[in-house]
């Protein structure tokens, strides 16, 4: 790699370098097995002692050059591609906690993940504490255990748009002296480098901006190789493996212990494994992120200034207007834009939002973002249902909430269409 490059750059050839003769384009390698002349050379693969693929459950040749690419753009040691985001926090996650520990989490996080957490995690012993992202530095502390394991958050909160105060959270990590892992799906790595500001763990739902067509479901962890995990906390990986022929994963990979360990021993269990044929299409989103998230930003910022002065219009929240609380972090975190998802409420509450995207024709109504189609969505009767009346409050979701994911549209037509749906509420 041609470390010097920049991240345009990288989004269109980092992590595949063909030689002579070889396609310029990857290839799909659709296959579950690869073909070894010396039995001792697949042993020492089997021993991770040498680099190379066994079965495409844990690395395959399709799958390791988006790894490879996405951690390129992150600034990291090492990529580990799952089947899907949510595959990826769980991995992120167990790969570093188990029964009888705690976690500590922003309160503002997407309704799958804070389900996950609360709901799912807890069915394995692993109890997590939820906390206000604006909280000072000692009341968040005052929340934290012996046994706790990591600090959770997301660049971005979906869809409370709260800005991650970096500089915060990772003191608080490093009081702790545990990993900070940020979710960042939002801003993706063109937008924001989370490590640049204290982040040991990044992960992503690719299926969102990396993908960028609502084709592909996957996920990304990147380690960042900046956390000691020879500090007494973590023994899974300093002590041996015994699953895997007595390891210690600090002892011979330093630096990339976490992300070797996450692919040798949890995605070879769990099996949550990335199709080559997804990471090939995933490859071709990346190739156009650096322009789709300027475009995304753009038209987002402009359709927040439009519905700012709407008079149907309650509230706008999107982290580049001026107005808003985390202006200023968006400012020194998110340089090149505040990415495509904003929010705001409609005068006349739920009703009047069900009756709003009923009215629209350009922008569809789907459960997803980060699509090149504008779409809407109402995270309190969808996505975040099923969080109680407190939860939903925490979380920094309201009955008149709609979240808009903007798309890459001429953004005159879809503020046309806004208007029209807005006429007929």
């Amino acid at each position: 790699m041609k470390r010097n490059w920049k991240k345009a750059t990288i989004c269109v050839q980092g992590g595949y370098n063909p030689k002579a003769g070889e396609p310029r384009v990857l290839p799909i390698y659709q296959s579950t097995t690869y073909k070894y002349d010396d039995p001792g050379r697949l042993a020492d693969i089997f021993d991770l002692k040498e680099e190379g693929h066994m079965y495409s459950r844990i690395s395959n040749p399709t799958v390791a050059v988006f790894e490879e690419k996405i951690n390129q753009l992150e600034g990291g040691v090492g990529g580990l591609a799952t089947s899907s985001g949510q595959a990826a926090i769980t991995i992120a996650i167990l790969n570093i906690c188990t029964k009888g520990q705690h976690i500590l989490a922003t309160s503002t996080l997407y309704g799958g993940t804070h389900t996950l957490l609360s709901t799912t995690l807890k069915k394995y012993g692993i109890e997590v504490t939820f906390v206000e992202p604006n909280l000072d530095i000692e009341e968040i502390l005052s929340y934290a255990k012996s046994n706790t394991r990591a600090v959770y958050t997301e660049t971005i909160g979906n869809p409370a748009l709260n800005v991650l105060d970096f500089e915060k959270y990772s003191t608080i990590a490093k009081i702790l002296d545990v990993p900070l892992i940020v979710d960042n799906t939002f801003p993706t790595p063109y937008l924001c480098q989370p490590f640049k500001y204290g982040a040991n763990i990044v992960v992503h739902s690719a299926t969102k901006y990396i993908d960028g067509h609502a084709n592909n479901v996957g996920g990304v962890i990147v380690d960042g190789g900046n956390f000691n995990w020879d500090n007494g906390k973590y023994p899974e990986l300093t002590e041996p493996d015994e699953s895997y022929h007595g390891i210690r994963y600090y002892e011979q990979f330093k630096e990339k212990a976490y992300i070797t360990k996450a692919r040798s021993q949890l995605l070879r269990d769990i099996g949550c494994t990335l199709s080559p044929f997804n990471a090939f299409m995933l490859n071709i989103g990346t190739e156009t992120l650096h322009l789709r998230m300027e475009k995304h930003s753009e038209n987002a910022l402009r359709l927040a200034e439009y519905l700012k002065g709407h008079e149907k219009v309650s509230w706008v929240n999107y982290p580049k207007l001026k107005e808003h609380p985390d202006y200023e972090l968006s400012k020194k975190y998110l340089p090149l834009g505040g990415s495509g998802v904003l929010t705001f409420g409609i005068k006349g509450g739920k009703d009047a939002a069900e009756k709003f995207m009923r009215n629209l024709e350009l922008v569809s109504l789907v459960v997803h973002l980060g699509d090149v189609r504008t779409s809407v969505l109402h995270p309190a009767s969808t996505t975040h249902r099923q969080l109680n009346t407190e939860e939903l409050k925490k979380s920094g979701i309201s009955e008149d909430m709609i979240r808009v994911s903007v798309g890459i549209e001429n953004i005159e037509d879809i503020i046309q269409d806004f208007e029209r749906a807005f006429s007929l509420v």
